[in-house]
């Protein structure tokens, strides 16, 4: 069995592999894979008179993040240890790779690891999707250290460090592959967006660890898929948090926070409507629609559920929502 792999997920993502592929190649010690999610554009044809030694791992559709991953490691299994899932917009460092595999070799209670995750549209801040390392609230509202909703902080070398978090960014992390496949991968009813959350809570429950890794460092660009004014991103985004909750919370405490996220997810949908427009706060009202009605992605494996969320930090914020906007604590400094 080889070592690991690095796997990167495709969809019509030509422009992204002529960017950032060359560089990941050339920063990297590990396979490259690539699985492509049914493209229409020239991505093949650019993989394969270009680097024709990248394996391909070739879908028929597009079944977005969350499946297109599992069927692409369904084809892996057995052949590596880890996998490092890296999006087609990252611009990765020197040893990334080596330092992540490194940093979860003999550790059989830690399931995976995020590097440092800097932006690559506003050099010298962290990025939204992971920054330093990610948390949940109270009322399953993601947040990071070095992002709080939508301030991000310079990097100062503040999260150099290596800390126990709640969940790991998907656009980068290492994941030990026995245990990626032991817990049935990512949902696939999430189609996109907070499935590596979900897995992680699930690694959690089941008594597994997740991790920091400041020596490694990558840079995302962010919004290749779905950008932040695409009302479908905000649908996917409220969906799979109720999926969420719902998958890992035992009953009682689930119904608790979802009696609150209501009137909280109702002043969202307000928000939406006078920042962003109605198409976004009707996407609201479609994802509890959805998650009322459509019961598929609740049915899906049946893992151990808590009563009460426990984070990796000793003290975890009730609500990221009120620190912000009533409290005026914008930086994860402030939050402690």
């Amino acid at each position: 069995m080889k070592e690991a792999a690095i796997v990167i997920l495709n969809y019509n993502g030509e422009t992204m592999l002529r960017q950032y592929l060359p560089q990941v190649i050339n920063n990297s010690i590990f396979d490259i894979v690539i699985v492509d999610n049914g493209s229409n554009d020239a991505s093949l044809s650019f993989l394969r008179t270009n680097f024709p030694e990248i394996r391909l791992v070739l879908l028929s559709e597009n079944h977005g993040y969350s499946k297109g991953y599992n069927l692409g490691l369904e084809a892996l299994i057995g052949e590596y240890s880890y996998y490092l899932l890296l999006n087609s917009d990252v611009e990765v460092t020197a040893n990334w790779d080596r330092t992540l595999v490194s940093f979860l070799t003999d550790k059989p209670d830690v399931a995976a690891c995020q590097p440092k995750v800097l932006s690559l549209v506003k050099k010298g801040y962290f990025d939204y999707a992971g920054a330093g390392g990610g948390f949940l609230d109270h009322l399953g509202y993601p947040y990071c250290r070095g992002r709080v909703l939508h301030v991000l902080e310079e990097d100062q070398g503040q999260y150099n460090d290596s800390i126990e978090l709640d969940w790991a960014s998907g656009a980068c992390f290492c994941v030990n592959a026995s245990i990626f496949h032991q817990l049935g991968g990512f949902n696939p009813y999430y189609f996109s967006h907070m499935e590596e959350i979900d897995l992680c809570w699930r690694m959690r429950n089941e008594g597994y660890k997740i991790q920091y890794c400041g020596e490694s460092s990558v840079f995302h660009l962010g919004g290749g898929t779905l950008n932040q004014v695409n009302p479908f991103k905000t649908y996917l985004n409220f969906r799979n948090s109720l999926y969420m909750l719902k998958s890992n919370l035992e009953f009682n405490s689930f119904i608790k926070v979802f009696c609150i996220r209501l009137g909280m997810d109702f002043g969202a949908l307000m928000h939406l409507l006078f920042t962003k427009g109605f198409s976004h706060s009707w996407a609201v009202v479609r994802a509890y629609s959805d998650f009322l009605s459509k019961r598929e992605a609740l049915r899906y494996r049946k893992f151990k559920k808590v009563k009460g969320f426990k984070s990796a930090k000793p003290s975890p914020i009730y609500s990221i929502i009120l620190s912000y906007y009533l409290k005026g604590k914008k930086k994860y400094r402030q939050l402690n």
